[in-house]
């Protein structure tokens, strides 16, 4: 069959579709992947297909912390969303059977469903279904509301996704043909596998049926991928570091960061592996290196602790190494999973990016690993992880489809 699988963002909301496009291409199916024209040599280095949509998630996220006003902000997103929509209605035109989509995207993406006469199938990375037992990420209070607190922070959550791209939908239910129609949420779509494990996140009981939560998708590798020797030599010279990176973060900050990560690394005796990321953080020394984009899975079992930003996919890379974290939330779905890494007992108290200091960075490196119960835990859920297939589920539907 042939797959496309729609996604959007940063390079986060990329990479597991990576390794989920790799397994698809395994069992016999041809796989594209419609991603910003930025991933087009991660998504091609994989030996995946790729098919640009518009959009510069690193400008955008600059461009959105500089914006004089909440409605300068909302009307950036509504652009970026209206790419979008012309980006899916030209991936589609390129023929596919099958739809896969992440949860940005996914009302876009219902629609070209809905056109071609084709199913959609969902694939988000984190909870995206209202439910009692906790708000969901990027709720407004991440607080643990109460049961019906928790439901109504969850809907605001979902009413709030839906207005963003209300208005590139009905463009695109326009250019398509459709006829004019209420809007499309992400919520409208079934059947949805959530690629995160259930040791992390265990399924709500009060999530709709068709509603799964499958297990991780392991971003895969570029062909021919080899560390550089640089790296090599550093990892071999001393006892293992500590990574630090804030992935698509902290745009524009990198010299204000640089010097501080330096100074908490120096603070605290410990050796340190700091990736340049979005925001190009920077530094070498005798027990400093900077680098740019290595693998996780090759790089984090290598990692005595994992300091990071706690997005979805760093926080998967970290758990699944089984090392310590330290979560440093910026934004968006972050706090959500740097609480889970707290309350699974793999890291301290996250440390917020706003209250972030050389100081409080020392210090809370310094917690992560004094406590011997950190690395104990994360050991023992790594195992757990290890013994789950997230795409399993997944592909037995989809070839249930090609069955029938």
């Amino acid at each position: 069959m042939r797959i496309l699988i729609i996604t959007a963002g940063s390079r986060g909301d990329v990479a597991p579709f990576t390794g989920l496009g790799r397994r698809l291409l395994d069992a016999g199916h041809q796989v594209a992947v419609a991603a910003h024209p930025a991933f087009a040599a991660l998504v091609g280095g994989c030996g995946l297909d790729h098919r640009p949509v518009p959009g510069d998630p690193q400008g955008l996220i600059r461009d959105v912390s500089r914006a004089a006003s909440r409605e300068e902000a909302q009307a950036m997103m509504r652009a970026y969303a209206d790419g979008l929509a012309d980006g899916v209605a030209e991936a589609v035109a390129g023929g596919t059977d099958v739809l896969l989509t992440a949860f940005g995207p996914a009302p876009l993406s219902r629609m070209a469903g809905e056109a071609l006469g084709i199913p959609v199938i969902g694939t988000y990375l984190a909870p995206s279904f209202a439910t009692r037992q906790f708000p969901l990420p990027n709720a407004r209070n991440s607080d643990d509301l109460g049961p019906e607190g928790n439901l109504a922070a969850g809907r605001d959550v979902l009413g709030r996704a839906e207005g963003v791209f209300a208005g590139a939908v009905t463009r695109l239910r326009a250019r398509l043909g459709l006829p004019a129609a209420a809007p499309s949420a992400a919520g409208d779509i079934r059947p949805v596998f959530h690629g995160f494990s259930p040791l992390v996140v265990p399924r709500p009981e009060d999530w709709p049926s068709r509603v799964e939560v499958a297990g991780y998708w392991w971003p895969a590798r570029p062909d021919r991928w080899q560390p550089s020797p640089e790296l090599v030599d550093f990892l071999q010279a001393g006892p293992p570091p500590v990574f630090i990176g804030f992935g698509s973060m902290a745009v524009g900050q990198g010299e204000r960061l640089s010097e501080l990560v330096a100074a908490a690394v120096k603070g605290t005796g410990v050796r340190a592996v700091v990736q340049a990321g979005w925001g190009e953080l920077s530094g070498c020394g005798d027990d400093l290196l900077a680098i740019g984009d290595v693998p996780h899975d090759w790089l984090f079992p290598r990692a005595a602790a994992v300091v990071h930003h706690a997005g979805a996919g760093t926080t998967a890379a970290g758990l699944r190494a089984g090392v310590p974290a330290l979560p440093v939330p910026v934004m968006a779905d972050q706090p959500f999973w740097a609480s889970r890494l707290h309350q699974l007992g793999v890291a301290p108290r996250p440390l917020p990016f706003q209250d972030l200091t050389a100081e409080a960075l020392r210090d809370a490196i310094t917690a992560c690993l004094s406590e011997p119960v950190h690395r104990h835990r994360a050991a023992e859920l790594a195992r757990g992880i290890a013994a789950e297939d997230g795409a399993a589920s997944l592909l037995a539907h989809i070839g249930a489809l090609g069955a029938g």
